[in-house]
């Protein structure tokens, strides 16, 4: 009897027991069997193992039974869980799995040798070869006790791979406080593969969260076993996506700067627009403050803003030593002042009734600034490659006074488009050092063309250009000029070998002065012109395919187009019309023109092939990359009055282009004048590569009477580790330097090191930089 009355109260009290004391439980026995079944520890383990099925037994409703491999759904979660042996205690809620066990949810996978799982807390405690893996990041360890849906939990022994950095954080004890942070005691970080990682950072505690910041407390910095540099405290990015905080800074050292740092810090404003500013510390100069700030909409709808100045602490005053140091003696104009800037904008915007809108601002201290700030997350470089990916267009060159600022509104139908634009050109110079500004502005420009489209109901074409534009300037004549161009064209075909077009124009210009300068007597104030244009378009397209079966193409396709060009547009007196600018003056023209053009293109398939058939020159260049191009053209002077010394003979223009491989290519032009027997001017570019990183480019440009240069740029792997860099720019007409470089890069599979020395103009630096994979770059870009 008394048996009867202790049992029950003995199984109340086993039901007392926590339901993660027996899971430890059970997992401390099955370590003692695993890891002490030999030696003196056996009894002590062959003991749990009793209590353990003890406590099972007590606990198992009659229904409870192990099972053979399985996988359990829920219904109330989408959980699955599967192992080669499965206990379910039904009274607890408690999945008891041994020999390869995955619990699985979406794209969250839980495996390890042995998993104790609570179905109503969603608890599990995992032993043996434990991995956690959540999309493509992994969590493993010798041990582990998670929260599923809180995703919660703590590893023992562990080590977290984040995929996309490519980061390994290792620790004694991994906390998983989050769904994206994690707390690691006497951790390590690193990007290296392997157990001995060419870097790593240690600390006491690491603290990361994806998307944001890692910090780690007594950080020590390692190259394999040597410790670098030791910091009480530390801050690094994990950041996959935008978000505000700092970015790692660019640190160099020049000649004329002194020691420089840029530190830029980035700011996520929202989903359609983030900002960075910059503080950029410079020994000799001063201390420069900076911002871009960018906005997308749409595709069709973006900007980027981008500004930065400073104090300068030397001027160059027009002295020798002060144009050396702090100026640049071949644009012969000096620098007085100390307030710096440099102001640029891009921007598209959609309008209403598919009307689109492009701004352009550039707006600079003085005619210095853009070569002396060439380099760096604020530099000209920089800037450019910004503007050319993000919108397409680029700014002026660096070495050009005036600065183009332009409003831009279009529109284009199917015949016809609309232009207007406002365009303020700002020359530096004139605006800080002289007393007055011949500099001309359109404000506005209003433009409407006819593209070119047949008549109805007759065999003319006919295209038009009309445009308006007020002209106005601060010092000198304004006013408005008017011009309207239409052109009517018959073209006539005689199979796919001849095509003849006979066409006329017709162009009327106004002009209307509304300020005269310096002598309104020598103007009227409207003038008006008239002038007809004739021109005969002769050519033909032949082509013929010829069978080579290359590696990458089976034919080639040759197209061989001559043409013949006739213009005439006759002579008039135009000396008493109040020209704005060049374009305003329309020479005499009576001239004939031959041209040859022949193409090689691959046809990398028979579909190619019959698809290219009936092709003309300017389809098959739009199809694809030819593989050579050469194009001669020589214009001949029919006009009776020129000077008996002049050739009837126009310069002869020639060009090839030359790309038989994605990683070769060759350009060259030239220009041959007749009546002096030498060239008027020719360029040879050469560019030479391959996926080791080796490349060569070799350019050449000469004009006569002009600058003649030459500029080699070049790299070499030494090894697959070793790449040597180097670039060369000479004036040849000045036997001097303009810039030389060279440089050296080590890359191992974690990290690397680039080391440089420029000379440009008057300045010489130092470059450097450390690239550590997932952090990023310390150093002068």
């Amino acid at each position: 009897m008394w048996l009867q009355g202790i049992i029950p109260q003995f199984l109340k009290i086993v039901r007392s027991f926590s339901q993660k004391a027996l899971i430890r439980l059970m997992l401390l026995a099955q370590y003692n069997i695993q890891c002490k079944s030999e030696g003196p520890g056996f009894p002590t383990a062959l003991f749990f193992v009793l209590l353990a099925c003890i406590l099972i037994v007590c606990l198992l409703p009659a229904s409870a039974y192990p099972s053979s491999p399985k996988t359990v759904f829920y219904n109330e979660t989408p959980w699955q869980i599967e192992a080669d042996r499965l206990i379910y205690h039904r009274q607890t809620g408690i999945y008891t799995g041994t020999g390869a066990v995955v619990i699985r949810k979406d794209d969250i996978t839980l495996t390890a040798d042995t998993i104790i799982f609570n179905e109503s807390t969603r608890e599990a405690l995992a032993h043996g070869e434990v991995l956690l893996v959540s999309n493509a990041d992994r969590l493993s360890g010798d041990e582990m006790v998670i929260d599923l849906d809180a995703g919660t939990g703590v590893v023992s022994r562990g080590e977290l791979f984040l995929e996309q950095k490519h980061f390994y954080i290792r620790g004694d004890d991994i906390r998983k406080t989050g769904e994206n942070s994690f707390s690691v005691t006497r951790g390590s970080l690193t990007s290296c593969d392997g157990e001995n990682p060419d870097w790593r950072i240690t600390g006491t505690q690491v603290d990361v969260t994806v998307e944001g910041y890692g910090t780690a407390k007594h950080a020590t910095l390692w190259a394999r076993r040597i410790p670098v540099f030791y910091v009480p405290y530390i801050i690094f990015p994990v950041k996959l996506e935008r978000q505000s905080g700092l970015l790692l800074p660019q640190i160099g050292f020049s000649d004329r700067k002194g020691i420089t740092c840029l530190q830029p810090f980035f700011w996520a404003i929202n989903r359609s627009a983030d900002a960075t500013l910059y503080y950029h510390h410079m020994q000799k100069r001063g201390e420069k403050i900076g911002g871009e700030y960018r906005y997308a909409l749409s595709d069709d709808s973006k900007g980027t803003l981008m500004m930065d100045g400073f104090t300068d602490r030397h001027i160059d005053d027009g002295t020798p030593e002060a144009g050396r140091k702090w100026g640049y003696t071949d644009d012969r104009a000096i620098r007085p002042n100390t307030d710096r800037y440099w102001f640029r904008m891009k921007a598209d915007q959609e309008l209403p009734w598919q009307f689109n809108a492009k701004l352009d601002l550039d707006v600079v201290s003085d005619q210095d600034y853009l070569r002396e700030f060439s380099s760096g997350y604020t530099g000209y470089m920089d800037t450019e490659d910004i503007f050319q990916s993000r919108f397409g267009r680029d700014i002026d060159d660096r070495n050009d006074a005036e600065r183009e600022n332009r409003l831009n509104i279009n529109r284009i139908w199917t015949t016809y488009s609309f232009n207007t634009d406002v365009a303020w050109y700002d020359n530096v110079i004139n605006r800080r050092q002289t007393d007055t500004d011949p500099t001309l502005h359109h404000l506005p420009r209003v433009g409407l063309s006819g593209l070119k489209h047949p008549l109805p109901y007759n065999p003319f074409y006919i295209d038009m250009t009309s445009e308006y534009t007020y002209f106005y300037r601060q010092d000198g004549y304004t006013g408005h000029r008017g011009d309207f161009h239409p052109r009517l064209y018959l073209p006539l075909h005689w199979g796919n070998y001849l095509a003849l077009e006979p066409s006329a124009g017709f162009r009327q210009t106004a002009w209307r002065l509304d300020r005269h300068d310096p002598d309104p007597a020598e103007t009227e104030n409207d003038d008006h012109r008239e002038m007809f244009d004739f021109r005969v378009d002769l050519s033909s397209d032949l082509y013929r395919f010829f069978d080579v079966n290359a590696v990458s193409f089976e034919r080639i396709k040759h197209i061989l187009a001559p043409k013949v060009q006739y213009l005439y547009i006759p002579e008039k007196d135009q000396s008493d019309f109040p020209f704005f600018d060049d374009l305003d003056r329309i020479e005499e023209t009576h001239r004939i023109a031959l041209s040859l053009t022949n193409l090689l293109t691959p046809e990398r398939s028979r579909q190619e092939t019959a698809e290219s058939y009936g092709q003309n020159l300017q389809q098959t260049q739009q199809a694809g990359r030819p593989l050579a191009r050469l194009y001669v053209e020589q214009p001949y002077d029919l006009k009776e009055n020129k000077s008996a010394e002049t050739s009837s003979f126009a310069p002869l223009y020639a060009q090839l282009e030359i790309d038989p491989a994605p990683h070769l290519s060759f350009r060259t032009d030239a220009e041959w004048d007749h009546d002096k027997g030498q060239l008027d001017a020719h360029s040879i570019r050469l560019g030479l590569s391959d996926r080791l990183e080796n490349r060569l480019f070799f350019e050449h440009r000469y004009r006569r009477d002009a600058a003649q240069t030459i500029y080699v740029d070049a790299a070499v792997a030494v090894s697959p580790s070793i790449l040597i860099t180097g670039d060369y720019e000479r004036n040849l007409e000045d036997h001097q330097d303009i810039r030389k470089s060279i440089g050296c890069r080590y890359r191992a599979q974690c990290w690397a090191l680039m080391l440089s020395f420029t000379h440009e103009e008057n300045d010489k630096s130092v470059g450097f930089m450390i690239t550590l994979s997932g952090l990023g770059d310390i150093g002068t870009r």
